[in-house]
Formats: C-alpha cells, structure tokens, sequence
C-alpha cells in the first residue's frame, strides 16, 4: 500500500508566498521621488495587510476548528463580528495616530478628499473577504482529507474483503481437486499418486505465489494447465478436453490469481457425464488491453442433492470482479437454444497494478 503524502510542508510554503506578496504590496503605492525609502509610509500601509493576517489566522487556528466544524454557527458569526469591529477601530485608531505621529506637518484631509466611511466600509468589506477566505481554505482542505481518509478506508475495507474472498476460494479449490483424487485412489492408485504430485504443485502456486492481488498472467497459465492435466487424470474417453491457451510465458500483464480457475472448476462439475459423451473447451488468450477467456462445455447440471454443484466458486468470481475490475470486464454466461451446452465468455482489461 501506498504511504500517504505529506502535503503540510508544501502548504506551510504556500502560506508564506501567498502573504509575502501580500506584505510586499504596499511598495507600489510609495512615492519614488528620491533613492531613499520612506520606512514611515511603509509601515503605515503595512498594518492593513497585517489586520489582514490577524483576522485570517484567528478563523484558520481557532475559531473555523472550535466552532464552524462542530457546528456552533452561531457563536462563530457572533464571535467574527466582533473580530471585524475590534479590527476596524484598530485601523482607523492606527491610521490617525501613524500619520499625526509620523507626518506632522501635512493636513489629516486633503480637499475634496472621499468622506471617512468609505474607507471604513472598504476595511470592513476586506476583512470579510479575509473571513470568507479563511473559511473556504480551511473547509477545501478538511474536505480533502475527509476524502483521502475515505479513500483509505475504502480501500483497507476492498483489501480485507479480498483476503476473505481469497480465504474462501482457496478451500474451496482445495476440497474439489481432493474430491478428485478420492474418486481416482479406487480404479487408479498410480494415477492418483501421480495427481497427488500434481496437486502439490498446485497447492504451492495458491498458497504461496497467489498471496499478492495481481500476478503474472504467463504463471497463471501455467497453473491452469496444471489444473486442467490433473482434471485429465480421471476422465474416461468419452469425455474430450481441448485447450487453447495463447499467453506469452514472458507477458508483463498482471491478472487476479485464480480468477478464472471456478470457471474451469465449473465446466469440469457440470460438463461431464458418467455415461454420455461430454466435452469442454477452454480459450485463453491475451490481445492488446484485453484478456479474454471462453469456455464452453457439455451441460450436465448436478441435482439439489449433489454440494459439489453449490456455484460457492462461481459466486467468487463475482464479486472480486466487482472489487478488483469495477467497469472494467464483461461477463457472458448462458445456455444455447437446445440447453445442451454452457457457454462463459469473460473479458478483461487489465489494470496492471500491484497492490
């Protein structure tokens, strides 16, 4: 699984380049009559940019996490207007003071000079502005983390859903290849030992080379045809098996193990009669951003009676697509117009990730 990444010190840096563009603003506004820079105008048109600063801070660190994210609006309106009265007396207090303090010999008011509201109004319209954008910063980055945080549990939920699956289907493998061998130990012991040889090698792909989500699909057809020779061992002749498996043994594509192995299973359960000839046909091949298995068998379905014909592997297959390949597979399975063949076509394209 992927770490998440560190996005905190990448917003520390916006923060700082953001206000120092702010704090350097006011340089546009100062007379260059001569080389001598004016510090007493520029700290004079510092402190509205610095009230700036303040009422941002006090609603990004405090007040937007104590009250408008547990829903006490109300106290944080309340508590934002003050701010905005508080702030604004501040700078007019400022202003007036700065510049009797710091240009005493030039008239407060220029004539025809616009009335003082409209600079109050223009202060106060800013730092609701400042509020507004505060808010919308903060509330943007806890939606962002609220949705990686479900990303997070979505995809643990996904992981822990497919082991369980996987705990499932594995037994279930397991139980029908012995079933198997049971059936061959009373007319052939030299087959079922031989199957029994088989079948470890099968037992080591699934218990130890299918752990991950994704493998290589040339190795997952190496253990489909290893599946299918161990299936051949008790057939008798009326029952023909024909394959067709064109994956490259070197293919970089990576495929859900055992994803189509219950589709193999269920043609070898009911394609296959003790009495009748029967046949199953398997095609495995591999295009460009495709993956396509069809198999069709003889259709023999077992009675109610009979647990080996459950579908638990089919019902698998189903939902670990749905997990592994939302939107991206598609799965026929139907009976002809004579109900004497089953037909399962899936096609795949893969994702090539390894989780």
């Amino acid at each position: 699984m992927k770490q998440p990444v560190n996005t905190k010190p990448f917003g520390v840096i916006i923060h700082i380049i953001s206000w120092g563009i702010v704090f350097g603003f006011p340089f546009f506004f100062l007379e260059r009559g001569t080389n001598v820079f004016n510090w007493s105008i520029y700290l004079r048109h510092m402190t509205v940019p610095l009230a700036f600063l303040i009422v941002f801070y006090i609603n990004y660190l405090v007040l937007i996490p104590r009250y408008l994210f547990t829903n006490q609006n109300r106290k944080y309106i309340i508590y934002n207007v003050f701010l905005v009265i508080i702030m604004g007396i501040a700078l007019q207090v400022w202003q007036e003071l700065s510049f009797t303090l710091m240009e005493p010999n030039i008239p407060k008011r220029k004539p025809n000079a616009p009335p003082r509201w409209i600079f109050t109004l223009r202060d106060t319209v800013s730092l609701i502005f400042t509020i507004g954008l505060s808010a919308a910063i903060r509330m943007s980055g806890r939606w962002r983390e609220s949705e990686l945080a479900l990303r997070e549990a979505e995809k643990s939920r996904t992981e822990a859903e497919l082991r369980n699956l996987r705990n499932q289907l594995n037994p279930h493998f397991l139980l029908n290849t012995l079933n198997n061998i049971y059936a061959l130990i009373a007319f052939n012991s030299d087959k079922a030992q031989q199957a029994v040889q088989d079948l470890s090698k099968l037992l080591r792909h699934v218990l130890y080379e299918n752990q991950h989500t994704y493998v290589p699909l040339g190795q997952e057809a190496d253990f489909i045809q290893n599946y299918i020779e161990l299936m051949r061992i008790r057939l008798t002749d009326n029952v023909k098996v024909e394959t067709v498996i064109d994956i490259q043994p070197e293919s970089k594509t990576f495929i859900a193990p055992l994803i189509f192995i219950s589709l193999i299973e269920n043609a070898f359960k009911h394609g296959i009669s003790p009495t009748e000839p029967s046949f199953i046909r398997i095609v495995l091949n591999e295009k460009p951003n495709l993956i396509y298995c069809e198999i069709t068998n003889s259709n023999f379905p077992k009675n109610k009676m009979d647990k080996s014909g459950s579908g638990i592997g089919l019902e698998q297959v189903s939902k670990r697509l749905e997990l592994l390949y939302p939107n991206h597979y598609k799965w026929e399975k139907y009976l002809s117009a004579d109900g004497k063949e089953y037909i399962s076509k899936l096609y795949l394209t893969p994702t090539n990730n390894r989780l």
